[in-house]
């Protein structure tokens, strides 16, 4: 019997790093993760999940080891997941190339490209050198355009939430070189409140947040410099704004694109079930049945659907996830089981 991948997880008290310890558990090719915190974390006085999550109390707890290179070298830990603060999982990838441990980045450190969209991010790198090959070498972790090249990675930069719901949305359209770019594309995005991370704000306060819906930043989200880049969109050539909804998890984005010439709504979903054929992440409901939050909640699907309109030339997409399993510990895993050879569904169906 072949050895089981010894990975690791820092951020495991987070929602994403909380998803993705709890999918790695139950992985049948994976050891019990290493959980690690560093030392900025200790001041919250856990040393165990447990301590944090009473569900985890069981078989000897979960302990929270402090980070150390030597460490993970000697527990023969492979795969490194940072469900970090984007700056930390800037200035820790170096280090852990370095020591010769592959990563899963869920945050944005090393998902762009271009420096007119990663500037949103303000990194000061300490080795620029090393950082700029870093950032040319990462792949963007969206198997479902990207599984050439995510099995021979050394980084993974798992995709933002609200990218993966439209990035999946337009990708077989703007391939097929239906879309009318010049038109503009428009993105409206939905997330429960979970999607703004654990640390509370005055924004997700339940007070705040509780009967209310609300657009938040408009023009200036990072994920939109992560959509231009992975769909080859100029930002002038798509709009998107992001919504708070009043519900724990899951993301529904709606989507407004024009077609280049009058297309019927069978045409339409022949592209969508070509391009995604084989992918097992990716459900194209028929027209004009739309998927809704609630179907992919908990899961690592992505659902599409869409309407035509009768001109045969006005789109509405709907793309609708579980912003923490596909939009971020589920997509890690699947990642993660792309590098490894594992089933691309390993621990997640």
């Amino acid at each position: 019997m072949s050895a089981k991948l010894k990975a690791a997880v820092l951020g495991a008290t987070g929602y994403s790093g909380l998803e993705l310890t709890r999918i790695l558990l139950r992985h049948p090719e994976v050891e019990k993760p290493v959980l690690l915190k560093r030392s900025a974390d200790s001041g919250n006085g856990a040393a165990n999940l447990a301590d944090m999550f009473p569900a985890f109390s069981g078989n000897g707890g979960y302990p929270l080891q402090p980070l150390s290179w030597e460490s993970l070298k000697k527990q023969g830990v492979e795969l490194l997941f940072l469900a970090t603060p984007h700056e930390v999982s800037r200035a820790l990838v170096p280090e852990a190339v370095a020591n010769g441990i592959r990563v899963v980045d869920l945050s944005g450190a090393w998902r762009l490209k271009q420096e007119q969209h990663r500037a949103i991010y303000e990194f000061k790198d300490e080795d620029t050198a090393t950082a700029a090959d870093l950032t040319e070498k990462a792949v963007y972790g969206l198997p479902e355009l990207n599984s050439d090249k995510i099995p021979g990675a050394t980084v993974i930069a798992n995709p933002g939430c609200y990218a993966t719901t439209v990035i999946l949305g337009l990708a077989p359209l703007l391939q097929a070189g239906l879309v009318d770019r010049e038109k503009g594309i428009v993105a409206d995005s939905k997330s429960g409140v979970s999607g703004a991370g654990k640390e509370p704000t005055s924004r997700t306060h339940f007070v705040s947040v509780a009967d209310n819906l609300s657009a938040y930043g408009v023009f200036t989200h990072r994920h939109l410099g992560e959509m231009a880049e992975q769909l080859q969109l100029s930002t002038s050539e798509i709009t998107f704004t992001p919504h708070l909804l009043p519900i724990p998890r899951g993301i529904l984005s709606t989507i407004y694109a024009r077609l280049k010439q009058p297309t019927t709504a069978a045409e339409i979903e022949k592209v969508y079930r070509d391009f995604y054929k084989g992918k097992k992440f990716v459900r194209v409901f028929q027209s004009p049945k739309l998927p809704e939050i609630h179907f992919s909640l908990h899961t690592n699907y992505c659902d599409l659907g869409f309407c035509l309109a009768p001109d045969g030339q006005r789109l509405v997409i709907v793309s609708c996830e579980d912003n923490l399993i596909k939009g971020a510990a589920g997509q890690a895993v699947q990642n993660m089981n792309l590098m490894y050879g594992f089933a691309e569904e390993q621990g997640l169906l």
